[in-house]
């Protein structure tokens, strides 16, 4: 259960705060629905972020990533840590430059991560692989022990966060109604296209129904 879901200091959206979503079900909405999470931390004085794959787990965040990643070795000796997920769903286009932008739901996670121990590892892989590739854990072949020797896997508590929603068609300016452009939204979603197979084998039944 989110604790703190754009109610404190440093999770309070100021910039248009209506668009603020302060349902924790908006939270794991948005965090259901995408694929890649951008991890941000500092380093000495130097701020890094990357793209990672992610599950959502429960009130917890599992991430996973070689034990060679400074990333995640930061992330597992428990550096504070940003955490972003953005999903695009469409280009507003209005009248005026200054009034075009974007339709999007976005979620920023504040907190400090742990290692998932040892004996979680496997379950903790499993969650995200289902959430990326629902059903192919089963069908492919398992991490051996020294591949999960090499997993760092994390588990980020969705304790304090806030969550941003743009939506609808675009505003305008009195000025702008006569302006002779076209004013209007470009849906964008992602979509997955037919499997390549890398052999004479057809596609499983779960990979042709992966659909988002």
């Amino acid at each position: 259960m989110v604790a703190h879901l754009g109610d404190t200091a440093r999770t309070r959206v100021r910039r248009l705060p209506e668009l603020a979503a302060t349902e924790t079900d908006a939270l794991y909405a948005v965090l259901d629905a995408g694929l890649v999470a951008h991890v941000a931390l500092v380093d000495g004085h130097q701020p890094f972020a990357l793209p990672v794959a992610y599950a959502r787990d429960g009130g917890r965040l599992l991430m996973h990533g070689s034990t060679a990643s400074r990333l995640f070795r930061g992330l597992a000796a428990g550096m504070p840590a940003c955490v972003t997920v953005t999903l695009l769903d469409g280009l507003v286009c209005a009248r005026s430059v200054f009034h075009s932008s974007m339709n999007y739901r976005s979620a920023m996670v504040l907190g400090r991560a742990c290692a998932v121990p040892a004996q979680e590892k496997e379950t903790a892989l499993r969650c995200i692989s289902d959430h990326l590739m629902p059903g192919r854990w089963q069908d492919a072949r398992p991490p051996s022990r020294k591949e999960l020797a090499a997993t760092l896997v994390v588990a980020v508590p969705l304790d304090e966060a806030s969550v941003k929603v743009s939506a609808g068609l675009p505003d305008e300016e009195p000025e702008d109604a006569g302006w002779p452009a076209w004013s209007g939204v470009v849906p964008l979603a992602t979509v997955p296209g037919p499997p390549q197979s890398a052999d004479a084998d057809p596609p499983p039944a779960y990979v042709l129904g992966w659909q988002r």
